[in-house]
């Protein structure tokens, strides 16, 4: 029996199609359909009930879902166990946000290089907003976000808290200062996303202080909001972590402001199926590099 047709029978139980086990096994439907078919001429019974709109186990195929995870599941263990981690080949796509992108990723990317040099990583940065949907409808492994992501069927891994502190240029004057939001919300404020988990959290805090809250330029690029803050075009709100460099050299100012921005929590996230298990390392990974950074 041909291991990669019994993954091919749970990827389209998982995705619900054959098109969508297609495109993320990077083949033809065709080539889906071929297997599928071989698969249930070997094991002689019908797996799926095919109209032409839909895709249906049919009870021996709802049967048959443990048990091939079972052999999925004990392949990889026996791989991972037994092989040379220098050998194993292939690709994880993780989707990740700039904030991870600035503080640890860097050093996760060169730990999964050094164990896994076979290994490529297929990148994707974007909102959390964006690569939690991404890793709920399964199009890609492993999602690094602001999270958690609730679904069913996904593992969340904590990756450690991370606070935030407000920053402005040197030109402002107002590091060393005791400040509040009213005194901010005089200046241009800069801040992730609309519709983000710290965007939200700026407008809460803005709302219990009884305050309207200002003109707010938004950005998914932390490297925008950095550098527009740096040539002093607004007062923003960063984790600290990302900002060494920037105000060991003098080019940002850490603010005394009350309350303190809410903190970032962040979560690896993955589907808890039996070839997730790449996945699952990197996200253990991520964990160990990440919380030696959190609350930085």
């Amino acid at each position: 029996m041909n291991l990669r047709f019994v993954e091919t029978f749970l990827w389209i139980v998982r995705l619900g199609s054959f098109s969508a086990a297609a495109e993320k096994l990077n083949t033809t439907q065709a080539s889906i359909s071929n297997r599928i078919a071989t698969l249930e001429r070997e094991l002689g019974v019908q797996l799926f009930d095919r109209d032409m709109r839909t895709v249906k186990l049919t009870p021996v195929g709802q049967q048959a879902v443990p048990r091939a995870e079972e052999i999925v599941k004990a392949v990889g263990e026996f791989r991972e166990a037994i092989a040379d981690p220098t050998s194993l080949k292939g690709s994880v796509s993780i989707g990740t946000i700039d904030s991870i992108v600035h503080s640890f990723l860097p050093r996760l990317v060169e730990r999964v290089q050094e164990r896994y040099p076979g290994i490529a990583i297929d990148l994707n940065v974007d909102t959390s907003l964006n690569m939690a949907r991404e890793i709920i409808e399964r199009k890609i492994d492993l999602a690094l976000i602001m999270g958690p992501a609730l679904d069913h069927g996904l593992v969340n891994i904590d990756l450690g808290t991370y606070r935030c502190v407000w920053v402005a240029s040197p030109k402002y004057g107002l590091a060393g200062k005791k400040l509040t939001l009213a005194d901010l919300a005089s200046y241009p404020l800069l801040a992730f996303s609309k519709g983000s988990v710290p965007h939200h959290g700026l407008l809460q805090q803005f709302r219990e202080a009884g305050l309207e809250a200002p003109a707010i330029s938004n950005s998914n690029s932390l490297a925008t909001i950095m550098r527009l803050a740096k040539d002093g075009l607004g007062v923003a709100p960063l984790p600290r972590v990302i900002l060494g460099e920037y105000v060991d050299a003098g080019a940002l100012e850490i603010l005394d402001v009350t309350p303190a921005f809410h903190p970032l929590t962040f979560h690896a996230v993955y589907a808890d199926h039996p070839d997730s298990l790449l996945p699952s390392i990197i996200a253990q990974m991520a964990a160990e590099v990440s919380l030696c950074m959190a609350d930085a």
